[in-house]
């Protein structure tokens, strides 16, 4: 593609790459040089390898990405079952996966009882978007929040909030599985006022919002904390049986068949 692309054109990508690289006079002045030099015919092969060099890069960032992420690694939309979705949710998951809303700093919610896919959905989701060069830190939310506790304990805690706000998004699994001591209750509530309109956050749920209750106790906590999160977000409803009860059922349907007696 370098060899058929104009010389003009050339010259500037070759600019693009540059500065993405942080080579700024380098990017300002190696095209129009080579240009006023007659070495256009050298620009195609420089733009190739420039190119290789920005597509390794990506590579490795998204490799770096990855590891930082604490993402399932075997949970990835390769082994997601999307044809179990009803279209409606579908429509919605897949217009996630093109990650306009991480920009945004916005939100998604993903409620369903135990066993129906919400956080293979959600790390799925995440490994698309380190895809897309987003960074993603996946949690449970128990885990988090007594890592935020023991950090508060140790006057920490705007280091360690600190340290979250590095990740685009944060994904926050079974958050209906939070103890209810008022300190833990404090110091998610924090993480969720930090976020708020400056970077995302994935949570899934067990509990629908009117059982939030169970997890903030107080109502006031509990109403600032769903306005926060509702405000800018996209809510996904799993609505479906568990894989348990799915896999048990078509079990029992393969039992059930009458069997075929092959004629000797």
């Amino acid at each position: 593609m370098s060899a058929r692309i104009g010389k003009k054109a050339a010259a500037e990508r070759i600019g693009e790459l540059l500065t993405s690289f942080k080579l700024k006079t380098a990017a300002a002045t190696l095209g129009p040089r080579l240009l006023e030099a007659g070495l256009e015919q050298g620009l195609p092969l420089i733009l190739d390898v420039l190119e290789t060099e920005a597509a390794e890069r990506q590579d490795r960032r998204r490799e770096r990405l990855r590891r930082a992420s604490q993402l399932p690694p075997g949970k990835t939309l390769d082994t997601f079952d999307l044809a179990r979705l009803p279209k409606p949710l579908l429509r919605k998951f897949e217009g996630l996966l093109q990650g306009s809303w991480v920009e945004e700093a916005a939100n998604v919610l993903a409620f369903g009882l135990p066993g129906v896919g919400k956080s293979h959905a959600a790390a799925a989701l995440g490994h698309a978007l380190i895809e897309l060069g987003h960074s993603v830190f996946f949690t449970p939310t128990f885990r988090l929040v007594q890592e935020l506790l023991a950090a508060k304990r140790d006057l920490r805690l705007p280091h360690a909030l600190r340290k979250l706000d590095l990740f685009d998004v944060l994904v926050l699994d079974d958050i209906g599985y939070v103890q209810q001591s008022p300190e833990e209750v404090e110091v998610l509530f924090t993480l969720m006022a930090e976020r708020y309109e400056r970077r995302s956050m994935l949570i899934t749920s067990n509990l629908v919002f009117s059982e939030w209750d169970r997890i903030f106790r107080n109502p006031m906590t509990t109403a600032a904390a769903i306005d926060r999160l509702v405000h800018h977000s996209t809510i996904l409803e799993f609505n479906l049986p568990s894989y348990r009860t799915e896999s048990r059922a078509k079990k029992l349907t393969r039992e059930d068949a009458p069997q075929t007696v092959e004629a000797v």
